[in-house]
């Protein structure tokens, strides 16, 4: 089973298109496909096929929960907590702020008294749904206000990867957020090939070396693909292609069938631009 990202550094340029158009042409070849939707923050994969989200699946986490009988104040918990979600004054109990809590479990792991419980949040959901009988969409979506998002993302990502198995998929498309932050890693965790989707401007090539720079560094064997190539400044695209040593191995030209499909929900009808 191939797993395969769609990534880019800024949002915009194309990379939920690239993914679903990939995806549909993979499943019109024959493949047993699974497009897996982690932008978790905005995912509109099922928009852009025609489809609505049912039975929702939710995504807990479990946060810290003090027990203050136990508790002897020592702030153990405030030294190992990476996230700053703990506030400890000396000789009083911690405070804990869960908008900043990634439910990583340091704290209660390491409190001495055990004094540190657990209780469950809903973060967010899962949704899946059947495109065609070689298509299958794994949606995910964090919880309005929720700060930390990458166990959603994470989640997903293990919902997403254990359906493919059920459903024997050949390939797993993972639509990735824009960006380079938490979500992004941890949909790219295990990829074997990632897609940097981009457009020729300015903004289109520097935020591109900045995911190159990250897929670098996760040792993710890249590719770019060019979105809009005819417009805009194919050069500094390029520049930034040849600096890490990168293929550009698809072009996009700007396409009004393209913009009618996408707005129409229907690029089933475009899967030849690519």
């Amino acid at each position: 089973m191939h797993v395969i990202a769609s990534t880019g550094g800024k949002g915009g340029t194309g990379k939920s298109t690239f993914a679903i158009l990939l995806s549909l042409k993979l499943s019109k070849e024959g493949k047993n496909v699974l497009l897996c939707d982690c932008d978790i923050e905005c995912p509109n994969d099922h928009l852009l096929l025609g489809r609505n989200l049912h039975e929702p699946e939710p995504i807990y986490i479990n946060l810290p929960k003090l027990n203050e009988e136990k508790c002897t104040s020592c702030g153990t918990c405030s030294k190992v907590c990476r996230s700053n979600a703990i506030m400890w004054v000396k000789g009083k109990p911690p405070m804990f702020f869960e908008d900043l809590c990634s439910g990583c479990g340091a704290c209660w792991i390491a409190c001495p008294e055990k004094a540190i419980e657990t209780k469950m949040k809903t973060v967010g959901e899962t949704f899946t749904a059947k495109v065609n009988d070689k298509l299958w969409l794994l949606t995910g979506m964090s919880k309005p206000g929720i700060a930390l998002t990458g166990p959603v993302a994470r989640e997903t990502k293990t919902r997403a990867l254990k359906l493919a198995e059920e459903i024997g998929a050949d390939t797993v498309i993972v639509d990735t957020s824009p960006g380079t932050h938490c979500n992004v890693i941890q949909a790219l965790l295990g990829c074997e090939t990632a897609y940097i989707v981009t457009e020729p401007t300015p903004l289109g090539s520097h935020d591109s070396g900045l995911i190159l720079e990250l897929l670098k560094v996760m040792k993710i064997q890249s590719q770019m693909v060019l979105n809009k190539a005819d417009i805009g400044n194919k050069k500094i695209v390029t520049k930034i292609a040849e600096k890490y040593g990168v293929p550009i191995t698809l072009e996009i030209p700007y396409s009004e069938r393209l913009i009618r499909a996408y707005s129409e929900g229907r690029l089933d009808k475009v899967v030849d631009l690519i």
